[in-house]
């Protein structure tokens, strides 16, 4: 039964806390009311204190610092001839071919971009006699 307020208003029954939750759930407040600012207020919360608390591993790529400098040229319309010291490619004896490639595209990739694709290498020597790969790359 409906009681009445001393101004002749209907007042409503307390509802329960369960009540309220499914009624925040589904969204049934008015603008400008309490329930409906305590909502946005909440959801607010939400977006902006949730990326603090939660660690989403959103770190960027550690860039590989080289010792050397990359010579980098351009072949054709997308290629790229890269030369890198072999100093700065650790590379180990008996590694295979797509352990190269991967360990190669690695080095080049600060300077190249991150869309770079290997097609070949070879080792040589530069003008100072030091051991140096020469990549051909493209994008």
């Amino acid at each position: 039964m409906a009681s009445f307020t001393s101004s002749g208003a209907v007042s409503q029954p307390r509802r329960s806390f369960g009540q309220v939750l499914k009624s925040y759930f589904y969204w049934q407040y008015k603008r400008g009311s309490v329930h409906y600012d305590v909502m946005v207020t909440l959801i607010l919360l939400f977006i902006f204190v949730t990326p603090h608390l939660w660690n989403f591993g959103a770190m960027p790529m550690p860039i590989s610092v080289l010792e050397h400098p990359i010579e980098v040229t351009g072949y054709g319309t997308h290629g790229l001839l890269v030369t890198v010291r072999a100093s700065d490619v650790n590379i180990p004896d008996g590694a295979s071919v797509r352990e190269v490639k991967e360990r190669l595209r690695n080095a080049i990739e600060p300077v190249a971009g991150d869309a770079v694709f290997v097609e070949r290498w070879i080792t040589t020597t530069d003008a100072q006699g030091h051991l140096v790969w020469k990549v051909w790359a493209h994008r």
